[in-house]
């Protein structure tokens, strides 16, 4: 049902992606968006137990500079964007429904304001927005120009040739299996976060140019919000996250057409509440698709 492809991009970037379609027939798109330093395998559980793929084809790409699209260069939500609308367009897609998670919830963003005939809708889970950034988030916000001379110092090694030459993929869908095993006798709730945010596993699977644009483009800036007039869902974890709870429900409000659902979550509810999150946005796409594309 699920086939592995592959695109040469108008720029020469080898792309990965997989695509669940099930018959010749294109259905509706479901376009499912990994977040930094992830691939499509984030992806795994939620193809694999959703209903919603009965009636959509779903798209999960490895999006430029991660897994099996691994490259080094420039990284942003440009050419993310671009990305996304170049594998629509090869495979035959006018729009799609696009979900998305952290960084990926950016992109999606990005996706709905420059191209905005291509998005159905959005899904966007624990988005970022820079105003209401605490904690590290908000440091990094802050010393953005020194993040941006650490990228150019590592691209410029790069191109002396200074680099690994090879990078594992990672299976992330056993990592979320293995982190909710562990959460049920986690000592704390912080345990997620040291986990998932520890730099020396991050950067064993991924440039380190590559992880600092990545950071630098989730608590990077997004287009006007009130000018994206498709649906809009916000699934907010309610633990552990990256935003001052208040500021960002002030944020979200300013979508036209938005739906808040909160999660009790640590900002990785894909791996803690896979089954919550699943429900609610089933639920939500039942409830403003089936008429509309029946």
């Amino acid at each position: 049902m699920e086939a592995a492809r592959r695109l040469t991009t108008a720029d020469g970037t080898g792309l990965a992606y997989w695509l669940w379609q099930p018959g010749a027939e294109r259905r509706r798109l479901l376009v499912l968006i990994h977040g930094a330093a992830s691939n499509h395998t984030r992806w795994s559980e939620f193809l694999e137990h959703t209903e919603l793929k009965e009636s959509w084809d779903v798209l999960r790409p490895d999006m430029r500079g991660n897994g099996e699209s691994m490259v080094r260069g420039r990284l942003d939500t440009e050419i993310w964007s671009r990305d996304l609308a170049e594998i629509l367009e090869i495979e035959g897609y006018p729009s799609g429904l696009v979900i998305g998670h952290s960084l990926g919830a950016q992109i999606a963003i990005h996706f709905a304001a420059r191209y905005p005939s291509q998005a159905d809708g959005l899904v966007l889970i624990d988005p970022v927005f820079r105003r209401a950034l605490i904690g590290k988030q908000r440091r990094i916000s802050r010393a953005r120009p020194l993040f941006l001379l650490a990228i150019w110092v590592a691209r410029a090694l790069n191109s002396l040739g200074i680099y690994r030459r090879q990078i594992p993929n990672r299976d992330l869908k056993v990592l979320d299996q293995e982190t909710r095993k562990e959460l049920q006798t986690a000592r704390s709730k912080e345990e997620i976060a040291k986990k998932y945010g520890a730099l020396g596993p991050i950067l064993r699977y991924m440039p380190t140019a590559n992880y600092l644009q990545q950071l630098v483009e989730t608590v990077g800036p997004v287009p006007d919000l009130a000018a994206i007039h498709c649906p809009v869902l916000v699934l907010l974890s309610s633990g552990i996250t990256f935003a001052h709870a208040e500021i960002n429900k002030q944020e979200i409000a300013r979508f036209p057409r938005v739906e808040v659902v909160t999660i009790e979550a640590n900002h990785w509810p894909l791996t803690e509440r896979p089954a919550e999150v699943r429900q609610a946005i089933e639920n939500w796409v039942g409830a403003n698709y089936s008429a509309e594309f029946s």
